[in-house]
C-alpha cells in the first residue's frame, strides 16, 4: 500500500521542482514546463499544451489559487484520480526522497501491538501513514470517527496477516510475470493495488474471527451519528480492505455505500472493481454502468472520474467478451483524456482482438509514445503486426517486451508462435522453453516446444516434450501428434521443409486430379468447403440453431435508417450487432465467444461495411449467417430467403426483389468463396431490374453450382463426417491419423486426408499422368466396395 510518507512527498517533490516563483502555486507556464519534463519523448504542440492545461484548470478549479494556479493539493488530487504516475513521473525528473523523512514513514507505517485501543496511532502520525487516498479532498475521509474504524481495521489485518503467515497460509507471490492472453487487465489507478497478488487463507479459523471482528466494526459504521458518516465509515473500510485484497470483504462495504447514496460515483465504481477482480463481470459491468449514469448526471463534480469509468467499463465488458463494445468505451475514455495511454493500450488490444490491425497499431504506437517502457503495449503491438504480415519488424517489437520484462509469457509464446510460422524451429523452441520456465504447467508451451522440435529435426527431443505435455493434459490432440511421431520414424521420412515435421511431397496440378463415383468431392469444392467449415469451427456458428436468426428478427424492433443511396435499411451499429451475436451464441464463454467475434468482423462484417461506416445492414447479415448455422438445409435456405423479406424494401410481401437476391448470392460468394470473386457475376448477372423472386426462384439461384452456393452440400457432408476416424489409416502424406474423408487413389493404393487431397498433395514416389481419387466417408464403405468386388470375381470366375 502507499503511504502518505512517500507518495506524498514526491508529489510534494515535483510541486516544489516546478513552482518556480515560490508563490505556493502552479500557473500554466510552470505546469506546462511539468507536464513537458514528464513526458520527454512527446513533442507536444502548443494547441495540445493549452488543451491539457485548459482540461487540468477546468477540472480542477476548486484547486486553483487566482493567479498562483494549481495548489500542492490540487497537484495531489491528480496523481489521486490517476491522470498521472506518481511514481514514472518522479524517476523521470531524476528526484530523490529525504532519507530521514522516508525511515520517519517506514517506522510509523509498522507500529503495531497486542490491543486495539493501545495501537492507535496518534494524530500527527495518522496522516503520514495513511494511504494518499484517506486525505484525498472529496475521495478521502472526512469525519474523526472514521479514523478510528480505520486504524481498528490496520490493527485487524496485521493480526490475521501475522497468525497466517506463522502458519505458513499466507502468501503474497509476485505475479509480474503472468497477463491474459492477447492483452492485459488492468483496474483503477496504477497505485491501487501492488504488484503482489496476496493470496488470504479463508477457510481457519483466524479468518472467520477476522470476519466476525470486522462484522464489529461495520455495525460501529452504521451506529455513527448521521447518515453521511455512516458512508464515510463503509467507503474506508472497504478501500483499506481493497487494498488489501480482501474483495469480498471490500465489497459488502462498497454496496452499503451504495444503499446509503445511490447517486454518489463512488461506491458504484469501487463495487465493480471489485466485481471484476472477483471475476463477476456482469455484475461489475451494471455497476460501472450505474456509476456512469451518476456522473453524467452530477455534471462537473464528477468529470474528472469518466476517463476511469469509460476505461473500467470496457475492461467489464471484455471480460463478458464484448469487445467491439469495450472499444467504444476505451475511445471515449481517449477523447476525454489525450494522455491517458492505458485507455490507448487498452483501446488497441481490444482492437487487435477484433482482427481490426491497422487502427491496433496506430493506437499502440500512441500509446507506447507516452509511455516507453510499457510491456504490454509492445507485446499487442508486436501481434498486430504480425497479422498484418509484418513479420521482421513484429519480432523486433517482441523483443523489446522481452526486455522490458523478461518473464513475459504472452511476449514469449507469441514469438515462439512467430517464429514457428517462419519455419525457424530451433528459436521457436527457445521461446516456449522460456515460458515453461516461467509456467511450468502451460501445457500448449509444452506441445508447441515439441512441435518446433520436430520441425527443427530433433525427432528424440521431441519425443521427450510430447511425454511432458501428456503428463500436463489428455486432450486428444496430444495422442494424434504422438500417433503422428510414430509414424514418421516407422516411415523414416525426410522433412520437406515444411512445418509440424510434414513429409515430403509434390503438389499436382487441379487437371491431374479425376474422381471415380458421383459422391467423390471435387478438389476444389473440397477446399472451399474446408474453409467456410473451419470457419464454422471458430465462430461456433453450426451450432446455434438457424430457427433462433428467425426469433431475433421478430423480437429486434430496429429503427428503419437511410443508406447513401437513399434506400431504407434496417441498419445497427457494429457494437449493437455484437449484442446480437451474444444472444446467439449464449453458450459461448467469453475468450471463446471474442474469437469468434473477430473470425466474423474479419470475414462478414469487412464485407457487409465495405465503407467503413460501422453500421450493418441487419436483414442482409441474418441472411448470410443462415446457410451456416445448424439446421436442415431446406430451412436455412428459408430463413435466408425470410431475412431478405424482412428488410424494409421487401417487408410485408412474399416475394423479393430479383436486384436484393442478386446481391445476397454476390455477397455470400465473396464472403464465403473470396477466391472466385464477383466480377463475373457482377458482369452476367448484375443487372438491375424491377421484377421479383418467389422463394422456388430464389432456391434455383441459390442452388446454382456455377453463380449460386452449390457449396452448400459439399459442407453438409463434412458437417456430418469430419470427425469420422479410418482405424489405423495415416494420410500418405502428412501422416496424421485420416479424420473425415479417405481419398484413396485407385491405380497406387494410397490414401490422403481432406486437407491434402483439397491441397493437392501426393507423395513422390507415386508419379502418374494422372490420379483417380474414390472418397469413402466410412471404413464401411470400404468393406461394402471389398464385397462388391470380391462378388464380381466370383461372377467372372464361374
Amino acid at each position: 500500500m502507499a503511504t502518505r510518507g512517500s507518495r506524498s512527498e514526491k508529489v510534494k517533490r515535483i510541486f516544489q521542482q516546478f513552482d518556480t516563483n515560490r508563490d505556493g502555486g502552479l500557473n500554466r507556464d510552470e505546469m506546462a514546463a511539468l507536464v513537458v519534463a514528464v513526458n520527454p519523448r512527446v513533442k507536444f504542440s502548443d494547441e495540445q499544451i493549452n488543451a491539457i492545461l485548459d482540461e487540468v484548470f477546468r477540472t480542477y478549479g476548486e484547486f486553483i489559487d487566482g493567479e498562483k494556479g494549481l495548489t500542492y493539493d490540487g497537484l495531489l488530487r491528480t496523481y489521486d484520480d490517476g491522470a498521472g504516475d506518481v511514481d514514472r513521473d518522479f524517476d523521470a525528473l531524476g528526484l530523490e526522497l529525504n532519507s530521514d523523512e522516508n525511515k520517519g514513514a517506514s517506522i510509523v507505517s509498522e507500529a503495531s501491538s497486542s490491543s486495539i485501543v493501545d495501537e492507535r496511532v496518534t494524530e500527527s502520525q495518522k496522516k503520514q501513514r495513511t494511504a494518499a487516498w484517506a486525505v484525498s479532498p472529496h475521495h478521502g475521509i472526512v469525519f474523526d470517527d472514521t479514523w478510528k474504524l480505520v486504524d481498528d481495521l490496520e490493527i485487524l489485518l496485521k493480526r490475521l496477516k501475522a497468525k497466517q503467515a506463522k502458519d505458513g497460509k499466507f502468501r503474497n507471490d509476485n505475479f509480474d510475470a503472468y497477463s491474459d492472453a492477447g492483452w492485459s487487465r488492468e483496474l483503477g489507478a496504477s497505485a491501487e493495488l501492488s504488484e503482489k497478488r496476496i493470496y488470504w487463507e479463508e477457510l481457519g479459523p483466524d479468518y472467520a474471527l477476522f470476519v466476525k471482528e470486522l462484522g464489529a466494526l461495520r455495525s460501529r459504521a452504521d451506529g455513527a451519528r448521521s447518515r453521511e458518516e455512516v458512508f464515510d465509515g463503509h467507503m474506508a473500510l472497504g478501500r483499506i480492505l481493497y487494498e488489501h485484497q480482501l474483495f469480498k470483504e471490500a465489497l459488502i462495504c462498497f454496496k452499503r455505500s451504495c444503499e446509503l447514496q445511490p447517486m454518489d460515483v463512488r461506491p458504484h465504481f469501487r463495487a465493480g472493481n471489485c466485481l471484476y477482480v472477483l471475476g463477476k463481470y456482469k455484475e461489475a459491468k451494471e455497476e460501472f454502468q450505474l456509476a456512469l449514469e451518476s456522473a453524467e448526471a452530477g455534471g462537473n463534480q464528477w468529470v474528472h472520474l469518466l476517463p476511469q469509468i469509460y476505461v473500467n467499463l470496457g475492461i467489464a465488458l471484455e471480460g463478458e467478451g464484448m469487445v467491439l463494445s469495450a472499444c467504444e468505451y476505451y475511445r471515449e475514455a481517449a477523447i476525454l483524456c489525450p494522455t491517458h495511454y492505458r485507455a490507448l493500450k487498452l483501446l488497441g488490444s481490444a482492437l487487435f482482438g477484433v482482427g481490426e490491425y491497422r487502427a491496433a497499431v496506430k493506437a499502440l504506437e500512441e500509446a507506447i509514445f507516452m509511455k516507453p517502457d510499457y510491456a504490454d503495449a509492445h507485446c499487442d503491438l508486436a501481434s498486430a503486426l504480425h497479422g498484418m504480415g509484418e513479420d521482421e519488424r513484429a519480432i523486433e517489437v517482441f523483443q523489446k517486451a522481452i526486455d522490458l520484462k523478461p518473464g513475459h509469457v504472452d511476449a514469449l509464446y507469441n514469438l515462439g508462435g512467430l517464429y514457428m510460422d517462419l519455419g525457424r524451429f530451433q528459436r521457436a523452441s527457445e521461446m516456449y522453453t522460456r515460458v515453461l520456465a516461467v509456467w511450468p504447467t502451460h501445457w500448449r508451451a509444452q506441445l508447441n516446444k515439441a512441435v518446433s522440435l520436430l520441425g527443427a529435426g530433433e525427432t528424440e527431443e521431441a519425443k521427450k516434450a510430447l511425454k511432458e505435455a501428456l503428463k500436463m493434459t489428455n486432450r486428444v490432440e496430444l495422442h494424434d501428434a504422438i500417433y503422428h511421431l510414430k509414424q514418421l520414424q516407422k516411415k523414416k521420412v525426410k522433412a520437406n521443409g515444411g512445418a509440424n515435421g510434414e513429409a515430403a511431397f509434390v503438389i499436382v496440378d487441379p487437371s491431374k486430379f479425376k474422381t471415380v463415383g458421383e459422391k467423390t468431392t471435387l478438389r476444389q469444392d473440397l477446399g472451399n468447403a474446408l474453409q467456410i467449415r473451419a470457419f464454422q469451427r471458430i465462430t461456433r456458428l453450426n451450432r446455434c440453431e438457424v430457427d433462433l436468426l428467425k426469433k431475433e428478427m421478430n423480437e429486434t424492433d430496429v429503427p428503419v435508417s437511410y443508406s447513401g443511396s437513399g434506400g431504407p435499411q434496417k441498419s445497427i451499429r457494429k457494437p449493437n450487432l455484437e449484442e446480437v451475436l451474444r444472444k446467439l451464441l449464449i453458450f459461448l464463454k467469453p475468450e471463446t465467444f471474442q474469437g469468434a467475434v473477430k473470425a466474423i468482423n474479419e470475414k462478414v462484417l469487412s464485407v457487409l461495411d465495405e465503407t467503413g461506416s460501422g453500421r450493418v445492414d441487419l436483414g442482409m447479415f441474418y441472411a448470410v449467417l443462415a446457410p451456416i448455422c445448424n439446421g436442415p438445409p431446406d430451412k436455412r435456405k428459408r430463413i435466408a430467403f425470410d431475412a431478405l423479406l424482412w428488410r424494409p424494401v421487401n417487408e410485408g410481401g412474399s416475394q423479393i426483389r430479383k436486384v436484393d437476391a442478386v446481391q445476397y448470392i454476390k455477397l455470400l460468394r465473396a464472403i464465403y468463396l473470396p477466391s472466385h470473386g464477383v466480377s463475373e457475376m457482377l458482369e452476367v448477372h448484375g443487372q438491375t431490374d424491377t421484377s421479383m423472386v418467389s422463394f422456388s426462384e430464389f432456391l434455383v439461384m441459390f442452388d446454382d453450382p456455377d453463380w449460386g452456393f452449390g457449396i452448400l452440400s459439399t459442407l453438409l457432408k463434412l458437417e456430418t463426417g469430419d470427425r469420422n476416424r479410418h482405424e489405423n489409416h495415416v494420410c500418405s502424406v502428412c501422416r496424421y491419423p485420416i479424420i473425415g474423408s479417405r481419398f484413396k487413389e485407385i491405380k497406387s493404393h494410397f490414401s490422403l486426408c481432406n486437407q491434402c487431397y483439397s491441397e493437392g498433395k501426393v507423395p513422390p514416389n507415386y508419379k502418374q499422368d494422372e490420379y483417380k481419387f474414390k472418397e469413402y466417408g466410412k471404413e464401411a464403405e470400404v468393406m461394402k466396395d471389398k464385397c462388391m468386388c470380391f462378388n464380381l470375381q466370383s461372377h467372372k470366375d464361374r
